[in-house]
């Protein structure tokens, strides 16, 4: 990935490569100066990779500016919005215009959780789709479940905790993406960093997608021996070539029954947080990336 230099000379040949942008901590210059910069100074009808990270600390959204750009990206095919570790830092808006206006995109990453909102949407391209976010809206997950995907064949999800902000992502909501219906290539599915891992893992344990699944993820959450004891009970998964299930907090004796039960497949158990007993703490500080400041 190429670090672009707002102040020095811009690479000669963006074809094929990540560009990175991301604006000052301190000091100018700020995003829209450095996204204006970069589109006077490089050959942009030939960027592939984009991978937008700070804008500053009240925002704008990335997003914004690459619209308003759009037709100068016209081989756009990845695209990261909110490349930056804390979530308070990362403002993003409406993505549907994002997905309308760049038909060509095989990836799209998006992190954060402020202002982040998505309508249904068809896109013909695209084959991974990653949300991260420490609490996602439910009405940005209903927009996925209720999208027309034909080639998607990733497609990541971090759920977060409720924050007692607004509408979070449940269980529920997951019921269309894991009937497969919309999704007919989908063969890697991450369902992860939530504190419902185990109602996540009892609704996987049932979900007609997952014969069809080849990698399987419901890491980075708290998943307890109540969550994989649906798993080992359920549709059966030993067809998979992985099952990432690290940063959990299962037993030692239900590590070894997951082991054994799936020798063939590559089972991720690393990240073992120890078990949960009795009343626990906030469930920010449980799951991997909970906290939004």
């Amino acid at each position: 990935m190429t670090e672009f230099d707002p102040d020095g000379a811009a690479g000669t040949d963006p074809h094929g490569r990540a560009w990175h942008l991301s604006a000052a901590v301190s000091g100018p210059p700020g995003f829209p100066e450095v996204f204006e910069r970069f589109v006077q100074s490089v050959d942009t009808t030939r960027v592939t990779t984009l991978v937008l990270g700070f804008t500053g600390f009240d925002g704008p959204a990335a997003a914004t500016h690459l619209l308003d750009a759009a037709e100068r990206f016209p081989r756009l095919r990845a695209l990261f919005l909110g490349d930056e570790q804390d979530f308070s830092c990362i403002h993003q808006t409406d993505l549907t215009p994002v997905l309308e206006r760049f038909p060509l995109l095989e990836r799209l990453d998006v992190r954060g959780k402020q202002g982040w909102e998505l309508s249904p949407f068809r896109h013909t391209a695209l084959k991974t789709l990653r949300f991260e976010s420490c609490c996602l809206p439910s009405g940005v997950l209903r927009a996925v479940a209720a999208s027309d995907l034909p080639g998607l064949e990733r497609l990541d999800l971090w759920l977060g905790v409720d924050d007692g902000e607004g509408e979070v992502a449940d269980a529920f909501d997951l019921a269309p993406i894991l009937s497969g219906e919309r999704l007919p290539a989908l063969r890697s599915l991450g369902l992860e960093n939530s504190d419902i891992q185990d109602e996540i893992a009892e609704e996987v344990a049932k979900a007609p997608v997952v014969p069809r699944l080849r990698s399987l993820s419901l890491a980075l959450g708290m998943l307890t021996d109540r969550g994989a004891e649906s798993l080992l009970t359920g549709r059966p998964l030993t067809h998979l070539e992985r099952l990432d299930l690290h940063h959990h907090f299962l037993s030692g004796a239900m590590m070894e029954r997951l082991r054994a039960a799936h020798p063939t497949t590559d089972v991720d158990l690393s990240g073992a947080r120890g078990e949960l007993h009795g009343p626990f703490g906030e469930a920010y500080n449980l799951v991997a990336d909970g906290r939004d400041f």
